[in-house]
């Protein structure tokens, strides 16, 4: 070990035996305190339990004053000019209740809405805790903020240059599609604070030899339920087993669910502060947010939207999407029908859905097609309305959707769910989880009238026809895929009227593959078109398999019956 590392090392092991002495007299203070008061009930203990953070180390408390200048003292002047710079004056009820006891080191897992400012509550003590520690390149890395996504990445990095203006330490952003030579050059250099995806930080840390992390102080989750989502559980896992173990962590999320609760177990030694500043409120969703269903027929979605869109193309609007098909199809269609949109999706290169994200915040005005890709975290500025063409995956996933407006205090924004009739249930599920929804009324008669233009354009476009094609079989898998099955039940799918939204007059041959894994799908006759025989149906071997499967099979047109399902 170097001479600064000890130095560093010194440093740290001593500021830690002034913290547990620290926390041993408050608790000597803390049992006397209790005998004092034994004789108060019950309730007057509950009321007194927010006003003080348990294990402070330097008598932090939380008090109504929620200006950032109570941080005088506690923050460096550097970080307090940045904030400054960047026009924050008072905190939010995630931030006043977090920065506290994250300043004196503490572990902790937090919830808020989204566009609650979770961001700068992490943030800020993990600059606090870099800068005091007097980080320099030559020691490494002194915290990492892992996020679910490379926008929310990008986001995320983008708060932290902010925040770091004054500061002389090193920052640095690792996510996939970017060169990996690079970040490695610029690792081995030292990165102080990194802002990392799961899959790119473990390569990195499996495969960079000049990558040192042994210093680390501090790990930030952020979004920890989306990381887990979307199939980040096992990287997770290597990656805080790979970590040093004597470190601050802290979970953040807008939700908090069972696999939450494993982290918490897996990555977090010590006992953690919970702050969940949206257990006790009415909504689960922000206050300035309108929302609103609107019930339609399957084979008049595509009518409504673009009606919809073409009477606030002066607005800003995110559109989402179940499929990352579906957004190219929608994308290349209402451009070539003179609507201009933008679009992010996962199948694009990393270059293009970066340039897309800056550009779509930068405008003031404009039309964002996009997956749940774009549905966590990012802070878009002055979204007017999110429309939900398909519908979320469960409440969870809606709530995060229209998280993208009405961000911050006292902004505004409208939310439009578009359902089938046969989807109206899923509003039962919302109601439970606290969010308040609206019908909204649509005059039918003033709905733009172009299935057949539509209709005659994709049968003559070659290439919207075969993207047509591709986003009605993702379409399709994607709505199986549902996990409230009795309430988006394939079954009630008129394939022919789905067709139709997409632009075609019948059904088209495509191979759907709905109700079996992957792994067990049967494999298609060759020189079969569309859903025909399949050569394993006819093995007996598998005609328990068959039994619980189903099938959408596409014949040809001689059948007046587009449609047929085989059990």
């Amino acid at each position: 070990m170097s001479v600064p590392e000890k130095i560093l090392m010194r440093k740290i092991k001593k500021r830690e035996k002034t913290k547990l002495n620290v926390l041993k007299r408050r608790e000597e203070q803390k049992d006397t305190d209790e005998s004092v008061k034994a004789t108060e009930t019950d309730q007057d203990r509950i009321e007194d339990i927010p006003l003080e953070i348990p294990g402070t180390a330097v008598g932090f408390e939380v008090t109504n004053d929620t200006n950032f200048s109570v941080l005088n003292g506690k923050v460096c002047e550097n970080t307090l000019k940045a904030i400054k710079d960047m026009g924050f004056t008072n905190m939010t009820e995630i931030q006043a209740k977090a920065i506290p006891p994250l300043l004196e080191g503490r572990d902790l897992v937090g919830a808020a809405k989204t566009g609650s400012g979770k961001t700068l509550a992490f943030l800020i003590p993990a600059v606090e805790l870099i800068y005091k520690l007097k980080f320099m390149p030559r020691n490494g890395t002194g915290c990492i903020i892992m996020s679910p996504t490379r926008e929310l990445a990008m986001q995320t990095f983008g708060v932290l240059k902010e925040l770091m203006k004054y500061h002389y330490h090193t920052y640095g952003l690792l996510m996939g599609g970017a060169s990996r030579q690079t970040e490695a050059q610029k690792l081995e250099k030292g990165i102080n604070i990194i802002v990392a995806t799961p899959g790119r930080l473990l390569d990195h840390l499996q495969n960079t030899p000049d990558f040192l992390y042994k210093n680390l102080q501090c790990l930030i989750i952020d979004e920890a339920d989306r990381i887990l989502d979307i199939g980040y559980e096992e990287e997770l896992k290597q990656i805080i087993n790979i970590l040093p173990k004597r470190r601050q962590t802290m979970l953040f999320s807008a939700t908090q669910t069972q696999k939450i609760a494993m982290i918490t177990t897996l990555a977090l030694k010590k006992e953690p502060i919970y702050v969940g500043v949206d257990d006790d409120k009415e909504m689960a969703t922000v206050e300035g947010l309108q929302q609103g269903y609107v019930t339609c027929p399957s084979e008049k979605r595509f009518l409504l939207l673009f009606t919809f869109l073409k009477k606030n193309k002066q607005k800003k609007i995110m559109v989402f999407f179940s499929s990352c098909m579906s957004v190219k199809y929608h994308h290349e269609l209402l451009n070539y029908i003179d609507l201009p949109v933008m679009s992010i999706h996962g199948k694009q290169k990393q270059t293009k859905r970066t340039t897309t994200f800056y550009q779509f915040c930068n405008a003031s005005t404009g039309i964002l097609l996009c997956t749940d890709v774009a549905a966590r975290g990012l802070d878009i500025p002055d979204v007017d309305w999110i429309v939900q063409f398909d519908p979320p995956d469960d409440p969870k996933e809606y709530i995060h959707r229209v998280g993208r407006t009405a961000r911050g205090e006292g902004s505004s924004g409208h939310a439009l769910l578009i359902l089938r009739p046969e989807e109206l249930g899923f509003l039962r599920y919302l109601k439970i989880a606290r969010v308040p929804v609206n019908e909204y009324e649509f005059s039918w008669n003033k709905i733009a009238d172009i299935q057949l233009q539509l209709e005659k354009l994709i049968s003559k476009n070659y290439f919207l026809h075969q993207s047509a094609k591709e986003a009605f079989k993702n379409y399709v898998r994607a709505y199986d895929s549902h996990h409230l099955k009795h309430v988006f039940d394939i079954e009630t799918l008129d394939l022919a009227k789905v067709a139709k939204s997409f632009g075609f007059a019948v059904p088209p041959a495509v191979d759907l593959k709905v109700g079996i894994s992957k792994a067990s799908r049967p494999r298609k006759r060759l020189g079969g078109g569309g859903y025909g025989h399949f050569k394993n149906i006819n093995d007996p071997s598998s005609a328990k398999q068959v039994k619980r499967t189903k099938t959408f099979r596409q014949v040809g047109k001689r059948r007046q019956d587009n449609r047929q399902f085989s059990r």
